[in-house]
């Protein structure tokens, strides 16, 4: 099992606690990440939100890929995944970008690709809203000029989104026999989704749920990807983390936190992101209180409890989880020191 974590662009992952100790700033973040490397994480997911989607619009939100690069100067080991969204980022421009802090990271970099649904976002921001599987045929062609670029001498394209003449990337990515180029992850749970992801992507990743709903996902992207008879791929999930010492001491700050109210902050956004995905079973106001369905991963109990949850999710075909906590850097520390040797050392003596 690799261990990353969602760097908290947002200031936090709660939409009912203003102030959760972990301010939207460089100073935070870079201070983040630099302890989780000497800790034991493997990544970081650095989502991309032009607006607060979850302390309110006008909250402070850091941007994605400014962050990315300059993490990518003062980290050494730390998988820094980014997320991008088609509508914002031409794949042209964003391939040269890309390369580039690949290469600023010596091959650290990869990407999670977002077929964007905040549509007030994009009205904000005057970009192109297209409905749910316009947008992942656009991303479909997003993908074939990104991997043209990064893989062909000089690439020309012609299709409905995008088109380019004689496109040249240099430098290109870090690349070696086991990583043509940055990793690729995408999640969805559509038709239209699944179908692109297991055709174009490398990784599959996943909100929250408990494993007994995670493992057939798993077995259907691997059905999908075997008929098209392309190699095994990677799957991560999202999970929110609460680890006391006692299981009571965890039911109680898990009721502290999913007190979402009507009228709060984040409850517009909910109705919008609800209103512009598919997703495959019914979202409660308790699940979004925490993004993600963190919640659903049961990731709550005793480092014991979480750690043999953790084990069912890696049987289940779970290689990669994307932890989210408040506060971010105290609960990082707990987990690390209080959890991950219990997964890891029951996977050694498995071996």
């Amino acid at each position: 099992m690799r261990f990353g974590y969602w760097l908290p662009v947002f200031g936090g992952w709660l939409r009912n606690v203003p102030d959760e100790g972990m301010e939207a700033s460089w100073p935070y973040v870079q201070r983040l990440a630099r302890r989780s490397e000497e800790i034991g994480f493997d990544l970081t997911l650095i989502a991309e939100l032009f607006l607060n989607d979850i302390k309110g619009v006008e909250a402070p939100a850091l941007d994605a890929w400014s962050t990315a690069a300059a993490l990518a100067a003062v980290t050494t080991r730390l998988e820094l995944m980014v997320a991008v969204r088609p509508t914002y980022h031409h794949p042209a421009t964003l391939a040269k970008q890309a390369a580039n802090i690949d290469r600023i990271s010596n091959g650290r970099l990869s990407l999670n690709v977002v077929s964007s649904w905040w549509k007030d976002e994009a009205r904000r921001y005057g970009s192109q809203f297209d409905e749910h599987d316009d947008r992942y045929a656009r991303t479909a062609e997003w993908l074939d000029v990104l991997k043209g670029a990064w893989s062909e001498k000089a690439l020309s394209y012609r299709g409905a989104y995008y088109q380019v003449d004689e496109l040249i990337v240099e430098p290109k990515p870090v690349s070696s026999r086991g990583r043509p180029h940055p990793v690729l992850y995408a999640g969805g749970e559509s038709e239209a989704a699944k179908s692109l992801i297991a055709r174009e992507c490398d990784a599959y990743v996943m909100h929250g749920d408990p494993a007994e709903r995670i493992l057939p996902k798993v077995q259907d992207m691997q059905r999908r990807r075997e008929a098209a008879g392309l190699r095994p791929m990677q799957y991560g999930m999202a999970a929110y983390a609460i680890v006391r010492d006692t299981e009571a001491e965890a039911k109680r700050e898990l009721e502290r936190i999913t007190n979402v109210a009507p009228g709060s902050p984040g409850f517009g956004n909910y109705q919008d992101w609800i209103a512009n995905t598919q997703l495959d079973q019914q979202l409660s106001l308790q699940d979004y209180s925490v993004s993600n369905r963190g919640l659903r991963a049961a990731l709550v109990g005793t480092p014991e409890q979480v750690a043999d949850r953790v084990r069912e999710f890696e049987r289940a075909g779970v290689g990669l989880l994307l932890l989210q906590c408040s506060p971010q850097l105290e609960e990082m520390e707990r987990f690390a020191e209080q959890v991950i040797p219990l997964v890891r050392g029951a996977q050694s003596a498995a071996a």
